[in-house]
């Protein structure tokens, strides 16, 4: 469980990363969010996913917390059960949305 948290939060830290090096990259190449509509939409809706992904890490960070001060496993559980619930929530609303995107 510890090693599979590790790797939720590293790969987490480096899609947030990767997010704000392709803004500046976008940034680089003169797409502002307020150059058009078409920008902006796509900012605002990346922004989102990083907002809900930092809420996540809360979600994560306690989990870790209560792991590395060696919680009772009741405790433990309900606060992996209640991460895994949040980022598998997260994961269906962005495909539906990806979806919804891709159909338009």
């Amino acid at each position: 469980m510890r090693d599979g948290l590790l790797w939720g939060g590293v790969l987490t830290f480096a899609f947030l990363a990767g997010q704000l090096f392709v803004w500046r990259q976008l940034a680089d190449l003169g797409y502002y969010a307020d150059s058009n509509s078409a920008n902006a939409f796509f900012y605002l809706l990346t922004a989102l996913h990083g907002l809900h992904m930092l809420g996540g890490l809360v979600a994560w960070w306690r989990s870790i917390s209560r792991l590395r001060r060696g919680g009772s496993v009741a405790d433990l559980r309900l606060s992996v059960e209640l991460c895994t619930v949040y980022w598998h929530y997260l994961l269906l609303i962005w495909l539906i949305l990806f979806g919804l995107l891709l159909m338009s």
